[in-house]
Formats: C-alpha cells, sequence, structure tokens
C-alpha cells in the first residue's frame, strides 16, 4: 500500500464529556471546524488524551461515527482511530466496522497487561490486527511511558517489513532520538513516522520530522506552526523560543495533574469538553483559577487556537 505520508500536525482530541460523565458525542462537530479553523490536518480519536481506554466499545464506535460523519465532505481532513491494544478480537471487530467509515486509517498499541517480549511477537499481533482491513492504512502507536512495552520501534520495522502491505508507520510518543532517526531513514524513508512528544518537537524537527500527532495541537496550533516555519526558515533563536513556550504550557500540565490539564485549556478557549473519567483526577474549582492565572502568565492567549464563530458559519 501506497499512502501519501502525513505532513503537518495532527491532534489528538480529547472525547467531549457532559456533566454526568456521558460522552457529549453533539460536540464532535464543532470540534472538527476547531480543528480545521487553525489548519489542523487530522485528528488522533480515541486514543491517550480521548480516553480510549476508559470508553466502552460502544462509545467508541459512536464516537468514531460521530467524527466520521462531519468529516465526510473533507477527505483531506484524515481520521486516524486507536483501536486499543489489550483484546486483539476486540481490535478487529471495531477495525472491520471502522472500514465501512469514511475514515483515513486505524492505529494499534500493544497490549498492555499480557506484554509481548520483543519485536517478532508485537509485529505477530500487529498483523493479527491489521490483516482483517488489508485495504486500510495502519499505524502502530508507540507509547511505553503508559503501555510500558520499550520495544525499539527500528526493530519493529524490520520485523514487519514486506509481511504487512498496510502498514504505514508510527505514531512516535518517546524520547528515543536514536531510534526515532533509524526509522525515518529505514528503507530510504519508506515509512510514515509522527511525532509524538509536543514538548520535543525542535528536536524531532532537527533529525527529519514533517508530522505530527499531539495533544496540544488541540489548543495551541497556532504556536506549533510558527515554531514549523521558523525552523524552515532557520530562524533557529526563534524556533528555540517558540518551544520553550510549548515547554511552559506543557509544564502546566504536570503542574496541575497531568492529562485532565488539556481539557483546562479548552476550558480558557471556550470550548468546554468537560472532566475526565476516573482513574484519572481533575482540577479542583480553587485549582483552576490558579490555573487560569498560570496561563496569562505564560502569554497563552498570544498564541492559543482560535475558535469559529459557529453563529456566524452556520457550520452546526
Amino acid at each position: 500500500m501506497k499512502e501519501k505520508k502525513i505532513k503537518g500536525l495532527v491532534a489528538a482530541p480529547f472525547t467531549p464529556m457532559r456533566e454526568d460523565g456521558s460522552v457529549a458525542y453533539d460536540l464532535i462537530p464543532k470540534y472538527y471546524h476547531l480543528l480545521k479553523q487553525n489548519n489542523v490536518q487530522g485528528a488522533f480519536i480515541c486514543g491517550s488524551t480521548g480516553e480510549g481506554v476508559s470508553l466502552t466499545a460502544k462509545e467508541k464506535w459512536l464516537v468514531t461515527e460521530a467524527w466520521a460523519d462531519c468529516t465526510r465532505q473533507d477527505p483531506d481532513f484524515k481520521i486516524m482511530l486507536l483501536l486499543g491494544g489489550t483484546s486483539i478480537g476486540e481490535c478487529q471487530e471495531l477495525a472491520i466496522k471502522a472500514n465501512k467509515l469514511s475514515i483515513h486509517s486505524i492505529s494499534f498499541t500493544a497490549p498492555f497487561y499480557f506484554k509481548p517480549s520483543n519485536a517478532q511477537t508485537l509485529a505477530k499481533i500487529c498483523m493479527e490486527v491489521a490483516s482483517v482491513v488489508p485495504e486500510m492504512p495502519f499505524y502502530y502507536y508507540h507509547i511505553p511511558v503508559l503501555n510500558g512495552v520499550d520495544i525499539p520501534m527500528y526493530d519493529l520495522l524490520k520485523e514487519i517489513d514486506g509481511h504487512l502491505p498496510n502498514f504505514c508507520g508510527i505514531k512516535y510518543t518517546h524520547e528515543d532520538f536514536m531510534d526515532f532517526q533509524s526509522c525515518l531513514s529505514f528503507k530510504n524513508g519508506k515509512y510514515d513516522m509522527l511525532w509524538g512528544r509536543d514538548e520535543n518537537m525542535l528536536s524531532a524537527l532537527a533529525v527529519g520530522a514533517e508530522g505530527a500527532v499531539g495533544s496540544t495541537f488541540n489548543y495551541a496550533a497556532p504556536l506549533y506552526y510558527e515554531l514549523i516555519q521558523a525552523f524552515n526558515d532557520n530562524q533557529f533563536d526563534k524556533a528555540r523560543q517558540l518551544q520553550l513556550q510549548s515547554i511552559e504550557m506543557i509544564r502546566l500540565l504536570g503542574k496541575y495533574g497531568g492529562i485532565a490539564t488539556g481539557k483546562s485549556y479548552m476550558k480558557l478557549l471556550g470550548f468546554d469538553c468537560g472532566k475526565f473519567r476516573l482513574p484519572v483526577n481533575n482540577m479542583s474549582i480553587k485549582e483552576f483559577e490558579l490555573f487560569v492565572k498560570d496561563a496569562e502568565s505564560i502569554g497563552f492567549f498570544q498564541f492559543c487556537s482560535a475558535i469559529p464563530d459557529f453563529s456566524r458559519s452556520g457550520s452546526i
């Protein structure tokens, strides 16, 4: 399978929730228009940021349907679905259903309870999942900080190359630049390597990355496009300063509890995605007040994404 490599930014969207914790499917079309207005090239849905592991199989399917429905007339906007990782059978079932929708690709991460011990086993699992939809692009999602599977992706490429025609590449969310660069150059750049650490984007650009998938692209896409442009124009001092702004923004994620802080950034934009489900902790009202002050102090509103005027556009 010969697919064009993805360039630019793909957001890893949050799954919007209501006050009672149910999924707010009706917000997904607005979410699409928010990303589209900010030049985001696609959405990697039901991943870590999208709480895919906390959704039921039915919810995950309905989220996928909602994204497919609102982007059907926009084939340039790429929907990438993370199937899951623990149950191969469930991943295969969702892949077969997703193949009937107008989405770009599927993705899969390593099982994180019974873990594969080597690249050979991981490659075999990928082939089990992807082979049920041979005409659909397939990406592996490398995120050892969450699934605990720290197998070199260069080894995975060597094992899988030539054996899985619809294998297109890897969403690489790890800090091993030696491994990442080796994957970029494998078979003269045969595979699509999508960078997944927003706070290290400048370093990834330096070794050859052209596409990225990240959670902070939901609410700060203009910052990263400016960074990419500065790098391409050889304005390296400016690029370093813009990366530092990204780091300061991401540092607040850690300060206020982690991944759920991203939804607080969305709330600052005026796009309320609700809360994260347990076991992820959410901010208290007092913590949110302090967060707002910290976000203002780093200049968030000077580089954040813009929200479309839905009342004027008639999009929804």
